[in-house]
């Protein structure tokens, strides 16, 4: 079920704890411009990017791209600093009603900065997808793995070619499984 995974998942988030292996293997993997990025991301999100990562290299994986994009895939959460019960909220409302989640999470023509925290959390959950590609981009990250990251809550139905699909379905997998 769906929302028992989304639950185990908001639980692990305090939990995670990021191995000295794996930010070693991140420092080494990562520019030093995207390394500063990484390091900003709240400690569970390093865990969650660290262990995509982690569990990338144990499947064999060895594609640059694909694995600077599991360190950097959440870096758009960066524009704002969700709370875990703003996090609780938008897993539990996607896991119910993805349909309202996403309409919330639309960008408003006024801006989205002096909307209420409640409405934030559905627009970073939404939108950082792309910040994070252009952050990536401004941070020398190749035009692959800025596809992925934009892409990485989307990747059926992408029309691009039968590799990035592949890269794209890959960092899918191990992003709902981390």
């Amino acid at each position: 079920m769906r929302i028992l995974y989304r639950i185990r998942q908001f639980g692990r988030a305090f939990s995670t704890h990021t191995s000295l292996l794996g930010l070693d293997g991140a420092q080494r993997r990562l520019n030093p411009e995207q390394w500063e990025l990484f390091t900003q991301l709240q400690p569970s999100e390093q865990g969650h990017a660290v262990a995509m990562y982690l569990k990338l290299l144990e499947q064999g994986e060895i594609q640059p791209d694909l694995l600077v994009a599991a360190l950097l895939h959440d870096i758009g959460k960066l524009r704002y600093r969700m709370k875990p019960l703003e996090r609780a909220m938008v897993i539990l409302v996607r896991a119910v009603n993805s349909n309202q989640s996403q309409r919330w999470g639309s960008l408003p023509p006024a801006g989205w900065e002096s909307l209420p925290g409640w409405r934030k959390a559905f627009i970073v959950s939404e939108q950082h997808p792309a910040w994070g590609a252009e952050m990536a981009r401004h941070a020398g990250a190749t035009p692959l793995t800025e596809t992925l990251i934009r892409e990485h809550h989307h990747p059926h139905g992408h029309e691009a070619n039968s590799i990035e699909n592949s890269l794209l379905s890959k960092l899918w997998v191990v992003d709902n499984e981390s």
